[in-house]
């Protein structure tokens, strides 16, 4: 009952509009005269009719918008996943192709000296304060042995110093514990390049009498037989000539940046690249 006297209002108008509509639906369908009754009716049901319509619209229009939406939201999902695949392409080929670029420098190496070389991939790096050495994946297994050099474009990089049977450790001339007979490439003078960790290269026991200048290249010298002769090392980066030294203190910059390093050649002897033709 509450309800009742509550929408009672609403209830009337339904009702007299509902009975409007009976009577003009009857009317249209019996042909009966278009009297002054029809007329008002027709009026009162016109606006009625008309916003009805316009609902309906609406609510179509609405409906058919979130259809089209829903079918664009799908459709940007499957276009962002082709990009996502294409990207993923695109860079497998630009790592490839950069691969191709490395190996190529690599393999230009091998027609420079008569030396049977073993490429290899660095699997790991310790970079300590004093120690300075990257891990190869190439063992006894691929015919390696302690001792022999390790080059990449342009040249010289360090020296097998532990091998196993599948992997290496390859000490950095520029560990504190690496010396290697050297040469200034210009004046033929012969010293020691030592390891100086962060601050590269040193090379050790060359005169004060001595010429030897800034932008000056320094290559292997090839004495003791570890390294052959004309790997390229470093270029000399300062040259300090102390009072109370007999030697010049030359700080020496590597050619290669061993921050970069992915792959590498392991030089064999001759005897071994005789023995395996």
């Amino acid at each position: 009952m509450f309800f009742l006297r509550k929408y009672k209002t609403a209830i009337l108008i339904i009702a007299l509009l509902a009975i409007a509509l009976m009577m003009l639906s009857v009317n249209l369908k019996y042909g009966a005269e278009r009297g002054f009754f029809s007329k008002i009716v027709l009026q009162a049901v016109a606006p009625v009719q008309k916003g009805l319509n316009a609902s309906i619209k609406s609510i179509r229009d609405a409906w058919l918008r979130y259809i089209f939406l829903v079918g664009i939201e799908e459709e940007n999902k499957n276009l962002k996943k082709k990009i996502n695949e294409l990207k993923s392409v695109i860079i497998s080929y630009q790592e490839g192709y950069l691969e191709a670029q490395r190996l190529k420098k690599l393999l230009s190496l091998t027609d420079d000296y008569n030396y049977n070389f073993i490429p290899a991939r660095v699997i790991g790096r310790e970079q300590a304060a004093l120690s300075k050495t990257i891990l190869i994946n190439k063992g006894t297994v691929q015919g390696l042995k302690a001792g022999m050099p390790v080059v990449v474009p342009p040249g010289l990089i360090g020296r097998l110093v532990n091998v196993s049977w599948h992997a290496s450790k390859v000490l950095l001339f520029i560990d504190e514990n690496s010396n290697i007979d050297a040469i200034v490439q210009r004046t033929r003078m012969q010293g020691i390049i030592s390891g100086a960790g962060s601050r590269g290269l040193i090379l050790k026991y060359i005169s004060k009498t001595q010429d030897v200048q800034e932008g000056d290249v320094i290559v292997s010298s090839g004495m003791g037989g570890v390294f052959p002769k004309g790997l390229l090392i470093g270029q000399v980066s300062h040259v300090d000539r102390l009072e109370a030294s007999l030697f010049l203190k030359i700080n020496v910059a590597p050619f290669v940046d061993f921050s970069k390093l992915e792959e590498v050649l392991v030089l064999a002897s001759p005897e071994n690249k005789t023995k395996q033709q």
